[in-house]
């Protein structure tokens, strides 16, 4: 996507471009047979994700941090859509436990699983550990994701077995995933302060959420389940991630004005990607603009994403263990 179908709008080869609406990109489907999961939900482009999945009659459970804004952004969507089925679970990718109870609350509920949008996370902040002693963003965008995604892994391939639907896995990740650190990923050193910085700290994590995409999808396929794992890029939009670097965003927005979304447009990839019948088979894959792209060279590196895998279930088992 270049930068003049960027800034006009011009459509790609799906139909849809940068200026594409979700509900533009989801009419005509009719989603009411499936149940989604959408982290980050309430507010920003998780909460118009969950909008509109539920206005295509989809099952939205809104899993968020914050239960008061969660059960607002709940009320939201029913004064517009009387008919939405929407549910709130209480979410904290930044701590393992969390991720557990989760899971835990999740199939208490006794549903099916479609589709899971790896929606939530934090973005540019100051050096800080999790409680699980973790560098946040990389824990918030990636493990948190990654150690959700495995544990409703058994949940969406026996929907998928018993519905014959395609389940969908969608990872939100972002085109600073190519700024991350030399190498990609600091495997030796993830939680030093020595070095650390909030730009490339968040493009490692987002640089994680392609690869974890990557090796996942390969392993389904390797195993022959029916579900389909993809990567998106939003796009610009200024939402409550930028809290960290508010004035630093203002002056760059102020230049780069006509390259910004809103929220609306911003949700649009994703909601394509988990629900376009287009993309029925399609995995492994990074969309921008509703259409593929191919992303960075350490993006594509076989080899780290099989790294990143490993490390990740390391790092979650040696937290697990204390």
């Amino acid at each position: 996507m270049n930068l003049l179908t960027l800034v006009t709008g011009m459509p790609g080869p799906s139909g849809f471009g940068s200026a594409s609406t979700a509900e533009q990109v989801t009419e005509g489907i009719d989603a009411s047979n499936l149940t989604a999961v959408v982290t980050g939900g309430s507010s920003g482009i998780g909460l118009e994700t969950s909008r509109v999945l539920a206005l295509r009659g989809a099952h939205v459970i809104i899993a968020a941090r914050n239960m008061e804004a969660a059960n607002k952004s709940k009320e939201l969507i029913l004064k517009e859509i009387e008919s939405a089925r929407v549910d709130v679970l209480k979410l904290d990718l930044s701590s393992i436990k969390s991720v557990t109870e989760f899971v835990d609350d999740f199939n208490a509920l006794n549903l099916p699983l479609n589709i899971l949008i790896n929606n939530a996370g934090v973005m540019f902040c100051p050096f800080e550990l999790s409680q699980d002693g973790i560098e946040i963003q990389f824990a918030t965008n990636h493990l948190g994701h990654f150690l959700l995604t495995n544990l409703l892994l058994e949940k969406m391939k026996n929907t998928a077995k018993a519905t014959g639907i395609e389940g969908r896995i969608v990872n939100l990740s972002s085109i600073a995933h190519s700024l991350s650190y030399e190498g990609g990923i600091r495997f030796d050193n993830l939680n030093d302060e020595t070095g650390y910085s909030d730009k490339r700290a968040y493009g490692q994590s987002k640089l994680a959420n392609i690869l974890h995409a990557k090796e996942l999808s390969r392993r389904l396929k390797e195993e022959g389940a029916n579900i389909t794992v993809n990567s998106v890029h939003p796009g610009l939009i200024m939402t409550n991630l930028f809290k960290h670097s508010f004035l630093l965003f203002r002056i760059v927005k102020f230049f780069t004005m006509l390259m910004w979304k809103n929220v609306p447009q911003g949700a649009a990839t994703t909601c394509y990607v988990a629900l376009s019948p287009c993309l029925r088979g399609e995995t492994g894959k990074y969309y921008l603009d509703c259409n593929e792209m191919p992303p960075s060279q350490l993006a594509r590196d076989e080899a780290l994403a099989k790294k990143l895998w490993d490390f990740s279930n390391k790092l979650i088992n040696s937290v697990s263990a204390t």
